[in-house]
């Protein structure tokens, strides 16, 4: 779903219902060992206090494409494990991109009925139309070329935690 507010404003929000407690879910959020095996499979490290840093490194597959060491970087605004998290989110993939500054994620998680637990990623990108268009749900890029956004890494997420497995790179 992407909202605009105004014209400099957009939000898109991301949703998943994931088998798994929010304990569980939460550490593959915030953990190196978790993060690169899903999604991107950049290996993301939080400290996770108000003020912390957040940081994904690339992969040696990202690095060959040219990537620099931290594609992605930020600041931890809030930590509420396992309940929320904020940080800042600025991309860097490309001098323009870094350039473009940073955005704003939240992610919620809520325990429904039946062990599952509602994970709510919301993308604040005012004022960064490239990450904007990166993240967009209907983003028309493949994965190999780097597509596919929030929507394909919690649908990774949820697929490595209700199976346990890791998919082959």
């Amino acid at each position: 779903m992407t909202e605009l507010t105004d014209d400099t404003r957009t939000t898109q929000v991301f949703r998943v219902y994931i088998t798994a407690p929010a304990e569980k879910i939460w550490d593959a959020i915030t953990t190196p060992e978790w993060t690169a095996k899903y999604g991107y499979r950049g290996p993301a490290t939080y400290e996770l206090h108000a003020g912390g840093r957040f940081v994904v490194n690339a992969t040696e597959q990202m690095k060959t494409f040219g990537a620099p060491d931290v594609v992605i970087d930020g600041e931890v605004l809030e930590s509420d494990p396992p309940r929320k998290l904020v940080h800042t989110y600025r991309f860097n993939f490309a001098p323009e991109q870094t350039a473009e500054g940073f955005t704003t994620v939240t992610w919620e998680l809520a325990p429904e009925r039946d062990g599952i637990t509602r994970l709510t990623v919301t993308h604040d990108v005012t004022g960064a139309p490239q990450a904007a268009a990166m993240i967009a749900v209907d983003a028309d890029v493949s994965l190999e070329q780097g597509g596919g956004g929030w929507a394909w890494i919690l649908s990774d997420l949820k697929t490595l935690l209700e199976s346990d497995t890791a998919r082959t790179p």
